[in-house]
């Protein structure tokens, strides 16, 4: 029996995706809010379905593909919601977060991704052939657990038990840390050399060390020379040129928070704008092809299953229907009938172009790297500037609408390199494309459904914004959005990042030009520049993890085990992020977990030693 006959869309795997997008969507937005990061859940979604479904009789390949297919849209919504829509609670406009409107949001946003990227499918996986490296990794660990169900491997339970205990020790460490206040979250320091300041400092979770190992040395190295160049060039600087007073490490937080930062904002602005610029013409000449191909389907009845999209004509009904929603958002805000009108074609133009070129990212650097938060920057300055030409600064509801925008295109575009690259991994098995992208839609309502509860959940127990819980993109896209307004946007800062962005184009363009495997993609150190130094570096750690075990000689079978391990540390970290706040939420009481301070010692050691653990697990031979 060949892949296309089996049955792909069965009651157990649409209730098994619907309720692993729900969970998975939970653990990104914790991540997320917490690490200013989201990586690809494709491959742990994989692994979860290949276990449960083998406990039925009859499963296949196609099955666990479609559980994938959605549990890994609802973990890609979650990073749209979270870069942004917290944004709304910053800026005092929403003063708690509204559930019904964080659903419409995040629904209506996804689902125009999952419609732009239809056409984008032959565009940039048949005709263009793109890696899409999570899609292949995620379609490998398909095809073993179909070999172990024939009874040449493992069944996938192996892989179901490393993400199991992983999770356990992640979640464990959590715990101790959030819940009973065993030890700090970080470890930092800064000293004065002069009258320079230099800071350096390390947050002790696994879950960073996870996201470091998945993304790899090249992106882990450009992340942390992000946070070098704020950290050991831009603060030393600065506190030498305008001085400081009190502590140095608080000074160097303040200056890094209130000036620093703004470099990654024009670095990210100038990124984003290249990609566009890079990717113009292979999109308009991947949408021709796909146009043309499926006008030949619609005179051709024999089109092959694996090569049927969802037709075309539907999809542009559906993107004209989702117009009337996204209007009637905007006019809840905006109050003009012209400006919202005007708003929601802004919103379908940048949804389109940002969807495309994070279909395309995820192609070349994977999902987990994809800079969405660079898109998103991009598309809040020119809505805000826009507004502040037609409303004036005085207007109180401009920032909000420019996060609104932002909100639906960070939505489509977080969705458009997720969908891209579980159709290659449906494209590799055999599957049948339009069955996957109804799949998609339904992991994204799923999604849609629990996130306003999740986002609530936290910011009862943690206050979204606050050192605990930093949401290091959605305080960006209010500073940028209200900044705009206001006229206090630090704009010396803003064209020195971007000045920054384009030096690095021209290193990244002289290492594509010698044929350099070492790319210096520019979003990669704007992200860095931008987060926390604490945050940059177990990322860093990470990333070098996955090189040594390489270069120790580790086997293919060991890198997979570290991909396993990884997905575990970061599910049981940040649900276990979630669990510790359920309490808070319910009773309404910040210390209502016992503090059992006096082991500062241990989060450092047991930090160390997860670090060795994930090292001995890859390098071995």
């Amino acid at each position: 029996m060949s892949n296309n006959q089996y049955p792909e869309i069965t009651i157990k795997a649409l209730f098994l995706g619907v309720i692993l997008s729900m969970i998975l969507a939970g653990a990104n937005a914790y991540l997320g809010l917490f690490a200013g990061m989201t990586v690809s859940a494709s491959i742990p979604a994989a692994v979860i379905s290949m276990g449960v479904l083998s406990l039925f009789r009859k499963s296949n390949i196609l099955e666990n593909n479609i559980v994938q297919t959605a549990a890994s849209a609802g973990e890609s919504l979650a990073a749209g919601v979270i870069f942004t829509i917290p944004a709304l609670v910053l800026l005092g406009y929403w003063e708690t977060f509204n559930y019904v409107e964080v659903a419409k949001i995040a629904a209506i946003g996804g689902v125009i991704g999952v419609l732009f990227t239809v056409p984008l499918r032959r565009a940039l996986i048949v005709t263009a052939k793109l890696k899409y490296p999570e899609g292949v990794a995620t379609a490998e660990v398909l095809r073993a657990g179909d070999d172990a169900k024939k009874g040449t491997t493992d069944d996938g339970s192996g892989g179901l038990k490393t993400i199991g205990i992983t999770s356990l020790a992640g979640g464990a460490m959590k715990l101790c840390q959030q819940g009973f206040a065993m030890w700090h979250s970080e470890v930092a320091g800064a000293t004065v050399v002069g009258k320079s300041i230099f800071g350096l400092g390390t947050d002790l979770s696994p879950a960073l060390i996870s996201v470091g190992y998945i993304v790899g040395r090249n992106i882990g190295i450009l992340v942390v020379a992000g946070g070098l160049i704020s950290w050991a060039v831009a603060i030393p600087i600065y506190s030498a040129i305008v001085g400081f007073e009190g502590d140095a490490l608080d000074s160097a937080w303040n200056i890094w928070n209130s000036k620093i930062r703004y470099l990654g904002v024009g670095a990210m602005v100038v990124g984003g704008v290249w990609s566009l610029i890079k990717l113009f013409k292979p999109l308009v000449e991947g949408v021709k092809a796909s146009l043309n191909a499926m006008k030949n389907q619609a005179s051709n009845a024999d089109v092959p299953l694996e090569e049927q999209d969802m037709p075309i004509n539907y999809v542009g009904i559906a993107l004209l229907a989702l117009l009337v929603p996204v209007f009637l958002l905007y006019l809840d805000i905006i109050g003009s009938v012209g400006i919202a009108a005007l708003l929601a074609v802004v919103m379908m133009v940048f949804g389109f172009l940002f969807s495309a070129v994070a279909a395309y990212m995820a192609g070349v650097v994977g999902s987990s790297n994809n800079p969405i938060s660079g898109v998103t920057i991009a598309t809040i300055l020119f809505a805000s500037l826009l507004l502040l030409a037609i409303l004036g600064t005085g207007s109180g509801v401009g920032a909000a609408s420019a996060i609104m925008v932002g909100a639906v295109v960070c939505c489509a575009a977080a969705i458009g390199g997720d969908n891209l690259q579980d159709l290659k991994a449906g494209h590799i098995v055999g599957a049948t494309p339009w069955k996957q992208q109804v799949m998609q839609i339904v992991g994204t309502l799923a999604a849609a459904v629990v996130l306003g509860l999740v986002l609530d959940i936290l910011h009862t127990a943690y206050v979204i914004g606050s050192p605990t819980l930093s949401a290091p993109q959605a305080t960006l896209m209010k500073s940028v959005a209200d900044g705009v307004f206001t006229g206090n946007l630090p704009w010396t800062f803003v064209y020195i990042g971007g000045a920054i962005a384009v030096a690095l184009i021209l290193i990244d363009l002289r290492q594509e030009r010698i044929g350099s495997d070492f790319r210096v993609p520019v979003l990669a150190v704007a992200v860095g520049i931008y987060l926390p130094i604490t945050l940059t570096v177990p990322i860093f750690i990470g990333g070098m993890i996955n090189q040594l075990g390489k270069k120790a000689g580790g086997s293919e079978s060991s890198e997979k085990r570290g991909l396993l391990m990884s997905s575990g540390f970061i599910t049981g970290e940040a649900l276990m992020g979630i669990l510790v706040a359920v309490p808070i939420f319910i009773s309404g009481q910040k210390d209502w977990w016992p503090h059992m301070g006096g082991l500062t010692w241990a989060g450092p050691l047991l930090f160390i030693g997860m670090i060795f653990w994930l090292y001995k697990s890859v390098s071995k031979k």
